[in-house]
């Protein structure tokens, strides 16, 4: 009976020092939010010893979530502007643990031989566009901004709300055909680095400025897991290597595998970011 109350003793210590909790990470299906959200996950699993499960949905019940406990961490809000109204409503309930990314921007883009340079020139060449914009889902930020840019320029246009990756799918087949297109765009992402595309000028700002990408996190999760909060803290990057990430991920089509590539060829960088390394 000694010998089995020593045995336990020593498995719950065991237990106690060297297992830890899932941490529980959120993202939409954004380019840079899947890239910066698998590489904290691999990361924590493999330089710090944690668990990850990253849950993708969209904003709203990302936020909700997160409001209620139910997710720990949120690498993908863009402040002061495009992520405001989730803010809003939700930030008495949330923790924020900084920015991540800065220099980040929102708007309409097409491709660099559509010559037009301002949002204010989209009606008078509707045909060309077949009077759509090209969104993503429904309930990410840039479609609402998107529907208060239509009204608010008395664009003769239709959002025509899908995917990330179907959005950046038709860009890709109307630059193949030479053809004019629209879409809502966001900078950091890949599809600046292999098409040649610019932003229209938006004159009323309805977009915003710069904009710098935060962690966001539940109420209560620094004193939960200090650690994880400090090394998300930590957690930044600049625009070459934010886009050596994604260009890794689009080209395989594998984010956690990408996600490791990158890790094992930037460790210094890395080891910046893991407390006490």
């Amino acid at each position: 009976m000694k010998k089995l109350l020593i045995v336990t003793m020593v498995l719950l210590t065991f237990l106690m020092v060297f297992s830890k909790e899932t941490v529980r990470l959120a993202t939409g299906n954004w380019a840079e939010g899947i890239a910066m959200t698998n590489l904290a996950k691999v990361v924590l699993e493999e330089e710090m010893g944690y668990e990850v499960d990253i849950i993708i949905a969209d904003n709203g019940p990302i936020y909700l979530s997160l409001s209620q406990g139910d997710i720990d961490a949120f690498m993908d809000a863009w402040l002061p502007v495009t992520s405001k109204a989730y803010m809003d409503r939700f930030k008495e309930d949330l923790t924020d643990l900084g920015y991540n990314y800065k220099g980040a921007k929102i708007g309409l883009v097409v491709p660099a031989y559509v010559n037009i340079n301002s949002i204010e020139e989209l009606n008078t060449h509707k045909e060309k566009f077949d009077s759509e914009i090209i969104g993503i889902e429904a309930g990410a930020a840039i479609a609402g901004k998107t529907e208060i840019v239509i009204e608010e320029y008395n664009l003769d246009f239709e959002q025509i709300t899908s995917s990330g990756p179907v959005m950046t799918a038709s860009l890709a087949d109307a630059i193949d055909n030479k053809e004019w297109i629209v879409v809502t765009g966001w900078a950091p992402h890949w599809k600046f680095a292999r098409f040649d595309l610019k932003f229209l000028e938006d004159p009323k700002g309805v977009y915003g400025r710069e904009e710098f990408i935060h962690t966001l996190a539940r109420r209560n999760f620094i004193i939960d897991m200090p650690e994880v909060a400090q090394f998300l803290n930590h957690f930044f990057m600049n625009d070459k290597q934010l886009g050596e990430l994604m260009g890794y991920i689009s080209d395989s089509g594998k984010p956690e595998e990408s996600a490791k590539k990158w890790k094992e060829e930037n460790m210094d960088l890395i080891n910046n970011w893991i407390p006490n390394k």
